[in-house]
């Protein structure tokens, strides 16, 4: 896992910039409903993401948070007065306060299942009857585009995807949600150069090729042999799942 508050200063700039953030933004609106109400864009990281929401749709009030101390700290500059710092399994919101919640690049850092389910079942609690939940879904598989760097890769050992579309969808299910919608953007800035994934590798990027190790050297040397060193390959394609809370009908709803 990196270190995000060593991430923070230069989060931006190593992952496509002002150009991502406005993709996944769009991507991101097109399946929240455009009324007035109430944003939470959870683990907002610098905010870069969570200030064009709230620019984008003047009726929600966008609120963010975050647990990293130098994340959260970047994005209240970025939206005074409306981030938190906060753990994503245990939001300090109320239950059904929220008309939208957005995870984007989160559940695939969770590695332990049960966090996973914790972080769906926040969000689907803090949401009203007819709120929608929007997260990205399969984030390490976007990545694989089919090029001479993937090719390299592929023997390389992975974890099990925390955030694989159809888990993220049983978890949703479990806790009331309902599928609403699927969308996707691309990741701008993100295709991968040989010479960049050697960097990544040596500084623990691959959770599961320790810096150092054999292996781990294997790769760079592979790596190191292939054409356009500095070239970038292709950007990958995002994901994003949307879920919708129920409202509620019948005698319930009269009571």
């Amino acid at each position: 896992m990196l270190d995000y508050d060593e991430e923070a200063g230069h989060y931006d700039a190593s992952r496509g910039g002002e150009a991502r953030a406005a993709a996944a933004t769009q991507a991101l609106l097109a399946l929240i409903p455009d009324t007035p109400g109430r944003l939470l864009d959870i683990a907002c990281g610098t905010g870069i993401v969570t200030r064009r929401l709230a620019a984008a749709r003047p009726g929600l009030r966008v609120a963010g948070a975050d647990l990293t101390p130098a994340m959260a700290r970047t994005a209240a500059a970025r939206l005074p007065g409306t981030v938190v710092r906060a753990d994503s399994r245990r939001l300090p919101f109320r239950t059904g306060s929220a008309d939208a919640v957005t995870t984007v690049w989160l559940l695939h850092l969770l590695h332990d299942t049960d966090d996973v389910r914790a972080v769906v079942a926040e969000c689907a609690r803090v949401l009203r009857p007819g709120g929608v939940y929007v997260t990205t879904v399969d984030k390490a598989a976007a990545h694989d585009v089919g090029s001479d760097i993937d090719a390299v890769l592929a023997s390389r050992p992975r974890r099990p995807a925390a955030d694989a579309a159809d888990t993220v969808a049983a978890h949703a299910a479990r806790h009331g949600l309902l599928p609403a919608g699927r969308g996707a953007f691309r990741g701008v800035g993100q295709g991968r150069s040989p010479r960049a994934t050697i960097a990544d590798l040596r500084r623990g990027w691959f959770t599961m090729l320790p810096p150092g190790e054999p292996r781990t050297e294997e790769f760079v040397t592979r790596l190191a042999r292939l054409p356009d060193q500095e070239r970038p390959r292709r950007d990958p394609t995002f994901s994003l799942r949307a879920f919708r809370k129920p409202t509620i009908t019948g005698p319930a709803a009269q009571r």
